[in-house]
């Protein structure tokens, strides 16, 4: 692969699992159809089971670009969308975008250009959070903050280098296929999990500012509740499938929630004291989503708190309440790392 050259740029194929995105569907694909890629590219939806008109967005996107073309996942599930687009995609480079998130321009370009720098299967950047109405706006300011995610890289920034696990990703297409593609056991963190085998087989996973991704976060607090909720019982099947990867940035949202519950009952039922714990966590948040706001609108900068205490809350449950019955079924499915015969 040689990016130098623009008579041998690889083809690209991008990948897109999609269920109830009537939002952001067509910005979607239009954004990685205005990528000035002088490759070959084509564009894989994998369509789940959507209540609302993303069929219909999906078809007409179809019908209007040749190079946009549908599969079906009936299971609705994302890791056997992924799994099916790249069964139907057919180049060496292959780009996984999500239906609620825009590439940035030049990015499949800059991607393909690190693969060919870094040696890496797997290259990926920035998850840029953006609003489109106030309350979106505070989360996005929350997602973008340490204080909402801490020091995580794909979420605040951070230098090129070596990495776990990177936001969507751009991979090699034979580290794919070494691998079997995702474990569709991995409801979510499949990310995660199939990075970890790449890593194992001996390949690099690349972390870059560079590329950059738009997302759009969930509309209501209801929705970015259950979001948070799923992303902290995945973590614990994740820290359960693999001793050694949780940390305490990690175990920061479900200590919160019982030091505030504790606090709570304390407060409550024993001494008024024990209420400085859940007063000391809101004045915490009220003081982190100042700076976390700076340049929103006074009714978004307002809702920051709500966000940050919503991903907390929702991540630390979540974690507390993930079932080892899920962790076993997944660490059953475990795939090994498939090593490379050259």
């Amino acid at each position: 692969m040689n990016a130098n050259s623009d008579k041998q740029l690889p083809p690209v194929s991008v990948i897109m699992p999609v269920l109830n995105e009537e939002r952001h569907l067509r910005e979607a694909v239009e954004a990685i159809l205005a990528q000035e890629y002088d490759g070959e590219m084509e564009v894989v939806v994998a369509l789940g089971p959507s209540a609302d008109r993303t069929d219909e967005i999906a078809a007409q996107l179809v019908a209007e670009h040749p190079r946009v073309v549908t599969v079906p996942n009936p299971t609705g599930r994302t890791p056997a969308a992924l799994n099916a687009a790249i069964k139907a995609s057919r180049h060496p480079v292959v780009v996984r975008v999500d239906g609620h998130a825009a590439l940035s321009p030049g990015y499949i370009t800059t991607a393909v250009r690190l693969l060919e720098q870094t040696g890496a299967m797997n290259v990926g950047g920035i998850m840029h959070a953006q609003g489109t109405n106030a309350w979106e706006q505070a989360v996005a300011a929350a997602m973008t903050s340490k204080i909402g995610v801490g020091n995580a890289a794909f979420h605040t920034g951070g230098e090129a280098q070596q990495a776990e696990t990177v936001y969507l990703g751009v991979f090699r297409r034979e580290a794919l296929e070494q691998q079997g593609g995702y474990n569709e056991e991995f409801i979510r963190a499949q990310d995660w999990e199939l990075n970890f085998r790449i890593r194992e087989a001996g390949g690099l996973i690349w972390f870059s500012p560079e590329l950059k991704v738009s997302y759009r976060p969930r509309p209501s607090v209801k929705a970015l509740a259950k979001q948070y909720k799923d992303y902290g019982r995945w973590r614990h099947v994740v820290a359960r499938y693999h001793e050694g990867s949780i940390n305490l940035r990690y175990l920061a949202p479900p200590a919160a929630v019982c030091a505030i519950a504790a606090g709570v009952v304390v407060g409550a039922f024993l001494t008024p004291w024990g209420f400085v714990i859940p007063g000391g966590y809101l004045a915490a948040i009220a003081a982190g989503s100042v700076p976390a706001g700076k340049g929103l609108p006074l009714k978004a900068r307002l809702q920051i708190p709500v966000a940050l205490a919503t991903m907390h809350m929702s991540w630390g449950w979540g974690f507390l309440t993930s079932p080892k019955a899920l962790a076993k079924k997944v660490i059953a499915s475990r795939r090994p790392a498939v090593l490379s015969e050259a």
